[in-house]
């Protein structure tokens, strides 16, 4: 009985866990090329562009779930087409979770990298390049090493915006024990049924897991 009690309450950890990291590495590699395309780039639209990957992070959770829901869910063509290819829907499972982690938390990863790229003296990279170098060893040993600290900072914040997601969560996800049931749901939950000793164990759970985030980050800035 206390094992199931265990199991049940560390349900929601797991799931939030899981949902941060497989949605912190898209928003990663996402970011990333994006933020890296449009700090080098002039074309038409680029603020237009710039604006739109902004847009999620200035838009009400609800907003963006209402979105993805009508996007993604069971009446739309993608949800329709993604039914029939895995034979089960893309809302109320923990992939619509991982999803709406995305969307919230690409644009302040977006942001964060962008910074840090624009910073980049681009008379290395012109050297490097005059050296014979192509544009992924300009990338690799020029650019990424110089930007190491923006890029870490947008990977820890898209980590901990798809951690504390709620909104969009709740909206495509659900709150499903056991199946799409994070951290931030789960305190909810318990807060509605006045279970606040309940509630005070996941946000100490995930007080914890972002503190040794940012500790983490921390070591790392000062080498």
């Amino acid at each position: 009985m206390m094992l199931l009690q265990w199991k049940e309450m560390l349900a929601p950890v797991y799931l939030s866990i899981k949902v941060a990291v497989i949605s912190s590495f898209i928003v990663f590699v996402l970011a990333m090329a994006a933020a890296r395309w449009m700090s080098r780039r002039r074309f038409w639209g680029k603020s237009l562009l710039d604006t739109l990957f902004l847009l999620p992070l200035v838009l009400p959770p609800t907003v963006v779930g209402f979105v993805l829901l009508m996007t993604l869910g069971r009446r739309s063509w993608i949800g329709q087409a993604y039914e029939r290819l895995l034979d089960q829907p893309i809302v109320f499972t923990w992939i619509a979770a991982v999803i709406a982690a995305v969307v919230v938390a690409f644009p302040l990863a977006y942001r964060t990298m962008r910074a840090g790229f624009e910073e980049v003296d681009r008379e290395l990279e012109d050297a490097a390049r005059a050296t014979g170098a192509n544009e992924w060893q300009v990338f690799r040993y020029i650019t990424m090493p110089l930007a190491s600290k923006s890029l870490l900072a947008g990977y820890i914040l898209g980590f901990a915006r798809g951690l504390g997601e709620f909104g969009a969560t709740l909206m495509i996800a659900g709150n499903i024990p056991q199946r799409t049931e994070t951290i931030p749901t789960a305190i909810y939950m318990a807060v509605d049924r006045g279970e606040a000793s309940l509630a005070w164990i996941w946000a100490l759970a995930m007080v914890l897991i972002s503190f040794l985030m940012l500790l983490a980050a921390s070591g790392y800035s000062r080498r």
